[in-house]
């Protein structure tokens, strides 16, 4: 199938998802992972409708970036070296991955000193995984604490990435996690923080994300294929 097929279908899937969980398809948006992708493959997902693009590394988004000035939004869903924070902050409408304090701080001071205001979400490692970014759960209403007293960021919500599993279902616990976690720490009424995104769901399984209430899916593999 071509890449505006996949998405077509990636966004079929989508909307039943939504559907079948009582929520408005359009509360769902498409971040296509882009990470070696190649121009011209990137260059058919926008002209089909892909709006968001995710790249993993600040090095590699910068050419796509300045190929698709103006026409997408760009997020940043890989993990972020407190050093490459001040080339984040110019060229990411979102970045996914905050997991510490000091990362959040660098954010902070790098966008401050251009006049910018950058809107961040916090990842959560809920499984604890060693090779995962990611604050823990019993840390992450400090984190969020601290970070929305910082000036230039604004926290919109929650991202995770679960434990790889064959089967979309074992998944779900993880999705439905994220939820309440993230009910949780609106009720505590941080100021200025919101939590209205919540990252989660990849090609394997963002139907059962969606089900959950991802409003962020990060789709890859399912729009461009198997990467080499």
């Amino acid at each position: 199938m071509s890449i505006a097929a996949n998405l077509a279908r990636v966004k079929e899937r989508i909307t039943a998802a939504a559907l079948r969980s009582g929520r408005s398809p359009e509360s769902v948006k498409v971040v296509g992972v882009t990470k070696t992708v190649e121009l011209p493959q990137v260059e058919l997902a926008v002209q089909a409708g892909l709006e968001i693009l995710g790249e993993n590394y600040v090095q590699e988004a910068r050419e796509k970036i300045q190929r698709f000035h103006g026409r997408v939004h760009w997020h940043f869903i890989g993990r972020l070296q407190s050093n490459k924070a001040k080339h984040a902050v110019r060229l990411f409408d979102l970045v996914h991955t905050v997991d510490s304090l000091r990362l959040a701080e660098e954010l902070d001071r790098r966008a401050g000193a251009i006049g910018l205001t950058v809107p961040v979400l916090i990842q959560v490692n809920l499984a604890a995984e060693a090779t995962k970014g990611g604050v823990r759960l019993e840390e992450v209403s400090v984190l969020v604490e601290r970070a929305a007293g910082l000036d230039h960021l604004r926290i919109r919500g929650l991202m995770t990435m679960p434990p790889y599993f064959d089967d979309p279902e074992r998944a779900r616990p993880y999705f439905r996690r994220l939820r309440e976690l993230s009910e949780k720490i609106a009720a505590l009424g941080f100021p200025g923080v919101e939590m209205s995104e919540l990252s989660m769901g990849m090609s394997g399984d963002f139907e059962a994300a969606v089900e959950e209430g991802a409003t962020l899916v990060r789709v890859g593999t399912a729009i461009f294929g198997a990467r080499p």
